[in-house]
């Protein structure tokens, strides 16, 4: 990929002075708002005059706005060249390249900033979420920091067809990759610079997918992403393609996928420092970190193989109603793999690296032995006892799933969840 060298159209403003300091410390971080655009020369000087406003009034860290224009081909540039002559702390960047992610990875990427942060040029998300965005990024609690118009707590107005793609894109996301987050494309998001470069050298997309691959990334390596909910209220007057993009996304998810697989998308960071108490006299227990983590596993382990057993029990004598003993035994045992492998990766072994990839893969594997021993012992039984009851099935059924369940633990322990997370 050739990168796109930014044209500054503007002097590099100096950052403005914070309205009030912020408390105990933090108010020397400085913070660099990108608002990338494209053909906005009707919403930018809307959106200029209100932040800057809102900065000079009450915003507690330095700051400065910068204008990533990527190609536009109205009056755009003339018009963040004016706004940038009038309003200080505003600069302007020029691409002659169309995308917002390169936008955003060429500008983020040449900030002094400590922090860099973009919002869309519509200010759909309100400002008021613009503090407890960069708060803990400034405190150093967290690395990146996102809106979201998905957490609880968060109000939106928008269209149903909006909400309906945002909702089955974000559940795909959690699907595929397993991610903890809940809105990868809500245009508010920001960072701490030291921690993002290494990301940006990584990332590939140049378009809207630029932000859930940066948080893919950020969340396979470990990182602490802070996420704040927020009012967004929809502006109708978008340069988003629905279509392609969501085309475009599906791809991206899948290259991700195959860049975590193969262990391209790891990426050396400083990591944080292992939690320690922070009152000087806290007495702290101190068994075996091995035999901490092993009984934390084996108890989870126990209890979702407990529920699991049940549960693929009961959905097999309900569709032994109408299937026979294999076909029964296979769709129970295959939908109850499925979901006690997920929850195995979230909780039992949630202290190791495994990809969610490499767990299913793994758990694929042990589901053949699981279904040939299960179902062998279910059609030897039969065959012993034709007349055999239902009952006594799902009986001899739940004695062999036990045995399968022990195995499991062992390999899934040795074979599959190995490695600590970071």
């Amino acid at each position: 990929m050739t990168p796109t060298t930014p044209q500054a159209t503007a002097p590099t403003r100096a950052f403005q002075r914070a309205a009030t300091p912020a408390p105990a410390g933090p108010g020397t971080a400085t913070v660099d708002i990108v608002i990338p655009v494209y053909n906005e020369e009707r919403a930018l000087p809307g959106c200029l005059h209100t932040l800057h406003a809102r900065l000079r009034a009450d915003f507690p860290f330095p700051w400065r706005i910068t204008v990533a224009d990527n190609a536009s081909t109205d009056a755009t540039l003339a018009v963040a060249r004016r706004l940038a002559g009038e309003l200080p702390g505003v600069s302007v960047v020029h691409l002659d390249r169309k995308g917002r992610g390169l936008a955003l990875r060429t500008v983020w990427g040449a900030s002094e900033a400590d922090i860099v942060a973009y919002m869309d040029v519509d200010l759909s998300t309100r400002l008021d979420g613009l503090l407890p965005l960069i708060a803990p990024l400034a405190s150093g609690h967290s690395d990146l920091a996102i809106g979201s118009r998905l957490a609880p707590g968060a109000r939106t107005v928008r269209g149903p067809r909006r909400e309906f793609v945002s909702r089955c894109y974000n559940g795909v996301i959690r699907l595929t990759h397993g991610v903890r987050f809940t809105d990868a494309q809500c245009g508010f998001k920001a960072a701490r610079t030291e921690i993002l470069r290494p990301l940006l050298e990584v990332t590939e997309d140049d378009a809207w997918f630029f932000d859930t691959e940066l948080l893919l990334l950020a969340e396979h390596n470990g990182l602490r992403v802070h996420e704040v909910p927020v009012d967004w209220v929809e502006d109708v007057d978008t340069r988003v393609d629905v279509v392609g993009t969501a085309v475009d996304d599906l791809r991206g998810l899948w290259r991700m996928a195959r860049a975590k697989a193969s262990g391209a998308a790891r990426v050396e960071l400083a990591r944080r420092p292992a939690p320690a108490a922070e009152h000087p006299d806290a007495v702290l227990a101190a068994p075996s970190a091995r035999r901490t983590v092993l009984s934390w596993e084996v108890g989870c382990f126990v209890a979702i193989g407990l529920v699991s057993t049940a549960g693929q029990a009961l959905l097999y004598a309900l569709l032994r109603s109408w299937w026979s003993p294999a076909l029964a035994n296979l769709a129970s045992l295959l939908v109850l793999t499925l979901l006690n492998t997920e929850a195995n990766r979230r909780l039992t072994f949630r202290h190791t690296a495994a990809r969610p990839a490499r767990a299913h893969l793994g758990a694929g594997a042990l589901f053949v032995l699981g279904y040939l021993v299960t179902s062998l012992a279910v059609l030897l039984f039969k065959q012993a006892d034709p007349t055999a009851s239902t009952a006594a099935e799902t009986a001899v059924l739940t004695g062999a799933s036990l045995v399968v369940t022990v195995v499991r633990f062992v390999v899934l322990r040795t074979a599959v969840f190995t490695g600590r997370a970071h």
